[in-house]
């Protein structure tokens, strides 16, 4: 919205053709999306708390998380609105990335929001119904694996990348539209199942939303594209204010989420932060990368997968407490110990997948 006046106002003064860098309309994405968030917490935790909107806790989980009760949750609501109003503000609105991956968030964050309404508002303790819930995601999921395929301008937008071996891509022809639902879907919901403790979903998102941000801008650019041996994808370096909106919106997030916190994210940000994660990755081509530096996510996932299949198979748990965090905790871990460790190791898979760009 604010490049096109950029691009009237320069017939006027030259001097703003500056916003036509994705470099600095990236670091206004995230100063915006974090001011938007710090200004509007406080408003939106007071209006959570008076409304009663408050986070229910499971009885057979941590005892720690007893106190947690009634503290105010669909605070994810606070990080979309922040990464919409600062990616319509900084971006290219002419981008069909950009609105992919802004309708795919906005539309999870929607599934996301009617279970925590259902849980919170209404008492019901099922929230949204999971054959429904799934249904929407894959509604969703399959549509956004559709447009990208169809509007691939290049071989290359519908191949497998696989790091570290340059001489290796897979092309998918209409398995792109499988893989693709399988990583958006997956993403979501991987996030969703991380999100548990104080912080903990948070700053890993925005750790590989900043990395993937990179990718984006890297992959748009065909000189940086062929030096490193990647996809060139032309027009995904304009995704990298999205992901700077949504670092920006992250940790002005975090500074209300943080231990012990006073809002939690609920489904609405958590569904709707990992299908954007998703959609980034596939649109670089990156999917195998996304595992690797969302290995939080993933182990998360898998713990719950394991858990399952165990107790249906053998009537044994494999974890004193599924998704995995809550395992450490039942083992004696204090939350705030449980968080920052998780914290580390995601730090460490970030700089490993970042780490792929050159190790071809």
């Amino acid at each position: 919205m604010l490049l096109l006046l950029a691009e009237y106002l320069q017939q006027f003064h030259k001097g703003f053709a500056v916003f036509q860098y994705l470099t600095l309309r990236g670091i206004l994405g995230v100063l915006t999306a974090l001011a938007l968030a710090l200004w509007l917490g406080p408003w939106m935790i007071r209006t959570l708390q008076t409304r009663q909107i408050g986070q229910a806790v499971r009885d057979d989980g941590p005892q720690s998380h007893l106190s947690k009760k009634g503290t105010p949750t669909m605070g994810g609501a606070l990080i979309l609105s922040a990464i919409g109003v600062s990616t319509l503000l900084w971006a290219d609105l002419s981008n069909r990335y950009v609105w992919v991956v802004l309708l795919v968030t906005l539309l999870f964050g929607g599934i996301g929001w009617v279970d925590d309404y259902r849980k919170v508002i209404e008492k019901n303790s099922r929230g949204l119904p999971s054959r429904w819930k799934y249904f929407w995601q894959s509604v969703f999921g399959l549509c956004a694996a559709i447009f990208l395929y169809m509007t691939a301008q290049s071989p290359v937008e519908t191949t497998l990348i696989v790091p570290m071996l340059k001489d290796v891509s897979i092309p998918l022809g209409i398995g792109f539209v499988v893989l693709s639902y399988f990583v958006i879907v997956g993403s979501s919901n991987a996030v969703n199942l991380t999100d548990g403790l104080d912080g903990l979903a948070i700053m890993p998102t925005v750790m590989v939303g900043g990395a993937l941000g990179i990718f984006c801008y890297l992959s748009g650019n065909v000189k940086f594209a062929e030096y490193l041996l990647i996809p060139y994808v032309p027009g995904a370096g304009e995704l990298i204010v999205f992901c700077a909106a949504l670092v920006g919106a992250g940790l002005g997030f975090l500074w209300f989420n943080t231990y012990p916190a006073q809002v939690f994210m609920g489904d609405v940000g958590a569904l709707a932060l990992g299908a954007a994660l998703g959609t980034i990755a596939v649109i670089v081509r990156q999917e195998i990368v996304l595992a690797i530096m969302g290995g939080v996510f993933v182990m998360e996932t898998l713990s719950v997968v394991i858990q399952v299949a165990s107790f249906k198979l053998t009537g044994k748990r494999v974890f004193r407490m599924a998704p995995i965090h809550h395992h450490f905790e039942l083992k004696g871990w204090p939350e705030p110990r449980v968080i920052v460790r998780f914290w580390i190791i995601t730090v460490i898979l970030v700089l490993i997948g970042l780490a792929t760009l050159k190790l071809r």
